[in-house]
């Protein structure tokens, strides 16, 4: 694993808001254990702010306890900041400090094992300049004494297709351009002679098939010129033939469809006839039920009278039979009505007899 950005200030911070040892930082943060030591007695790095692993998501809190509970383990940064180098490979922009300061070792180790490789496709591989590579290449860089050879890809900078890439297009581009040679030079003026005679052949060709296609156009109008009058009798004569078979055919048409009326005519005034019939026959009924609705009250006030003199006639009849009963009974009741008187008499005397 390699150092975080700002390993110092990340050491700081650790010393003062954790319990982990000295190793485990120095480790963690690629610092000398001593020197980590210093900074927790104040005597170095005392103006330095800390810097939180947690919040840049570098760290959590779960892995610095786990650290913290066993001194033997090493810490373990998060999958996103796992390996700076890896991630920078990439997106060449921020670079631990290691990795600044091996950049020149990097540089010397390509111009060792692969000097074919441009200076360009070295600036695109590193994120270096040509002056520096030409300083290291002709020993004139500051710190030559201290220059170490190392692998690009092994440092972080780069990936092996990147630097395989770069070996192929450096290649490509370095190969000698072939020499023509003579022979190949007279084939070639020949060819291009070749080439502007069949040239100079398409163009006469061209030019002459344009002016044979105006002659042709000239002699085309002219005979139609000519033409044009015979052209104009004979379209006049076949329009008055046309306008004339025209006429026939509307004749024709307008007797054929005057044949094909006459019978719907006909049945048009059947139906007229018919409809006025039922319509005189309707008026009929309707005055026959007017005069009937007016003559109904006086049938029927004589129909009352009748009824009347046919009630009083039998209410006379019923009196006089009446009357004839009674005058037949009369006589009857007097003699029931002794009887009983008689019968009454006999049995108060027997009363009194028996008394």
């Amino acid at each position: 694993m390699t150092a975080p950005l700002m390993p110092k200030a990340t050491a700081v911070w650790l010393v003062e808001n954790t319990a982990l040892t000295f190793r485990q930082i120095s480790k963690f943060c690629e610092i000398h254990e001593l020197e980590i030591q210093a900074i927790a007695d104040g005597d170095i790095a005392f103006n330095i702010v800390g810097r939180n692993p947690i919040h840049n998501g570098l760290l959590s809190w779960e892995e610095i306890h786990r650290c913290e509970a066993d001194p033997a383990t090493d810490l373990v940064a998060n999958v996103l900041e796992n390996n700076v180098k890896e991630r920078n490979a990439k997106a060449k922009k921020i670079l631990s400090p290691t990795q600044r300061s091996e950049k020149p070792f990097a540089i010397l180790w390509i111009l060792k094992n692969c000097p074919e490789i441009m200076d360009s496709q070295i600036c695109k591989l590193i994120g270096t300049t040509k002056p520096t590579i030409n300083k290291i290449r002709n020993g004139e860089y500051d710190t030559e004494t201290e220059l170490k050879p190392k692998n690009p890809v092994t440092i972080g900078l780069c990936d092996e297709k990147d630097l395989e890439n770069a070996l192929a297009i450096s290649k490509i581009h370095n190969q000698p351009k072939k020499k023509k040679t003579k022979a190949k030079k007279k084939m070639t003026k020949t060819a291009t002679v070749k080439k502007t005679a069949k040239d100079k052949t398409k163009k006469t060709t061209a030019k002459k098939a344009v002016k044979a296609t105006a002659k042709k156009t000239a002699t085309v109008k002219k005979t139609a010129a000519k033409k044009a009058p015979a052209k104009k009798a004979v379209a006049k004569k076949t329009t008055a033939k046309k306008a004339v078979k025209a006429t026939a055919k509307k004749a024709a048409t307008v007797k054929k469809t005057a044949a094909k009326k006459a019978p719907a005519k006909k049945a048009v005034a059947k139906k007229t006839t018919a409809k006025k019939a039922v319509k005189a026959t309707a008026k009929k009924t309707a005055t026959v039920k007017k005069t009937a609705a007016k003559k109904a009250p006086a049938k029927k006030a004589v129909a009352k009278k009748t009824a009347a003199k046919k009630a009083v006639k039998d209410t006379a009849k019923k009196t006089a039979t009446v009357k004839k009963t009674a005058a037949k009974k009369a006589p009857a009741k007097k003699a029931v009505a002794k009887k009983t008187t008689a019968k009454k008499a006999v049995k108060a005397t027997a009363k009194k007899t028996a008394k």
